[in-house]
């Protein structure tokens, strides 16, 4: 039992990681900063692929124990307290994928803005261009 109370902190220790990492990320693209996403999408690829291995480990750890053990209510409410920061960091995670996809998506419109306006600045540009030489 010792062993996935050991795995869920562990997990916990890096879905802390990911939150942070998310929270620095926001920032940069709240400043206008887009140049570093291709290495935040990396780095969160790498800590997704240590909480699937987590997840792998505890679920080896899980099957080896036999239903009939009992369980101490100490290793009862530490599981308890893993599974209740976990669902906490997990929907924090998933707001501030949110607030990344919501900081992208504007990032993006105001540059479709930005290229409408320039076409039809180079529109107006030829109109007088063509209106010059006839």
């Amino acid at each position: 039992m010792k062993r996935i109370t050991q795995l869920l902190g562990e997990k916990n220790h890096f879905l802390e990681k990911f939150m942070s990492l998310n929270e620095k990320q926001i920032d940069y693209l709240q400043q206008g900063h887009f140049d570093r996403i291709e290495h935040f999408y990396n780095q969160r690829e790498d800590l997704i692929k240590i909480i699937k291995y987590v997840d792998s480990e505890v679920n080896k750890a899980q099957s080896t124990f036999v239903d009939n053990i009992k369980m101490s209510d100490l290793d009862r409410q530490l599981i308890k307290d893993s599974l209740k920061i976990k669902d906490n960091y997990t929907a924090k995670i998933l707001d501030q994928d949110m607030q990344i996809l919501s900081l992208i998506d504007q990032a993006k419109s105001r540059i479709i803005k930005e290229l409408q306006e320039v076409r039809r600045g180079q529109r107006a540009m030829a109109g007088y261009k063509s209106n010059l030489a006839s």
